[in-house]
C-alpha cells in the first residue's frame, strides 16, 4: 500500500507536474497517477523504478516507506 502522504510530498518537492510524472513513468493521464497515488489501483515494479528515479528516492529505506506501507 502506498504511503499517500509520504508521496505526495516528494512530488510537491520535486516541482514536477502530475501530467508530466504520468508521462514519465508510462502512464497515460494524471487520473491514472492518481488512481496510484490513492491505492485505487497499485503500481507496477517498473512504474515504482521510474518514480524513485524521477524523484530522486535513493534509500531502500525511503523506497519502503512510500510505496510499501502497512
Amino acid at each position: 500500500m502506498t504511503n499517500t502522504e509520504l508521496l505526495e510530498k516528494k512530488i510537491s518537492d520535486s516541482g514536477y507536474k502530475k501530467s508530466y510524472i504520468a508521462k514519465a513513468i508510462g502512464l497515460k493521464s494524471a487520473f491514472g497517477l492518481a488512481n496510484k497515488i490513492n491505492n485505487k489501483t497499485e503500481f507496477k515494479a517498473s512504474e515504482i523504478n521510474a518514480l524513485c528515479d524521477l524523484l530522486k528516492i535513493e534509500s531502500p529505506e525511503e523506497r519502503d516507506a512510500i510505496f510499501f506501507a502497512i
